[in-house]
């Protein structure tokens, strides 16, 4: 398998890192070429206005939607805003998921924290029966998932955090943060 980061800003080196680990070939990708031969893409965490405006400057905006209409694409914190239908204000989107999301809703970043979440998705990977350490840096929520999606964890208050449609995976935490391989793991699933 061959897996792409999205390396225009943010946390690209972490998943790079956690691929390589569990044993993916794992390359950078900042061009539109970058993408062939992928069989997935990951869109890292970060600053999803400056990802959006630097995937528009580079010509990767139309390319990234392709992609995702035929293959797996992930997006994990500002990925995540990055993927979806509407973020509630005027930035650039890939607009390919049924996820509306708010920005920064949990506060700034002194706002940040970590929590153990219930997968059932993951129960076949590992031990799934173990919580997931989510890690929250000013992270997203994502307010309404609609049409194909459907949501794969939530907070204690029910509020969601991961949402997958399809081949696509949409993460309001960084799970390339911890030691915990089994998202990562999961989203090779959704890429084969």
């Amino acid at each position: 398998m061959r897996i792409g980061v999205l390396a225009l800003q943010g946390d690209f080196i972490e998943h790079l890192a956690m691929l390589r680990r569990i044993g993916v070939e794992a390359r950078e990708v900042r061009l539109p070429e970058q993408l062939d031969g992928l069989d997935g893409l990951i869109i890292p965490g970060g600053e999803s206005t400056t990802i959006g405006k630097l995937a528009t400057d580079f010509g990767l905006i139309e390319p990234l939607r392709d992609f995702g209409q035929r293959k797996a694409i992930w997006g994990t914190c500002a990925g995540a805003i990055f993927l979806s239908k509407d973020a509630r204000r005027h930035q650039p989107l890939l607009g390919i998921m049924d996820i509306t999301v708010e920005r920064n809703a949990f506060g700034r970043q002194i706002a940040s924290f970590e929590t153990d979440l219930e997968v059932p998705a993951l129960s076949a990977i590992g031990d799934g029966r173990r919580p997931f350490h989510a890690v929250f840096i000013r992270a997203p929520l994502i307010e309404k998932v609609f049409g194909e999606a459907e949501a794969l964890a939530r907070l204690e208050d029910g509020r969601v955090v991961a949402a997958r449609q399809g081949r696509l995976l949409a993460t309001s935490f960084h799970p390339e943060l911890t030691s915990d391989d089994r998202f990562h793991r999961y989203f090779l699933e959704l890429a084969r």
